[in-house]
């Protein structure tokens, strides 16, 4: 039984982290440079396309989509839509 779980948990974390790092990796690249910010605040899904001096940005499709929705005026805006979108 404790197998199970011990496999439930791994197969769990596998997901949740790169989607999180990956977060935080686009959240680091607005912050560092105001080029990308102003893109990411106006066309998040290009931004995310795009990448950031020169490394890609790791999302699923699905994560990509529910990205491309935000709307938001300000860095501050998009991180707090960004952390309220549905995993």
């Amino acid at each position: 039984m404790s197998n199970y779980f011990r496999a439930f948990d791994t197969q769990f974390q596998d997901c949740a982290v790169p989607r999180e790092r990956e977060f935080s990796r686009i959240l680091s690249a607005a912050v560092v440079n105001a080029n990308f910010c102003k893109l990411l605040l106006s066309d998040p899904e290009r931004a995310i396309r795009n990448g950031f001096a020169g490394e890609d940005f790791h999302l699923a499709i699905e994560e990509t989509k529910k990205l491309a929705l935000i709307r938001a005026g300000s860095l501050a805006d998009f991180a707090v839509q960004l952390n309220n979108l549905p995993a």
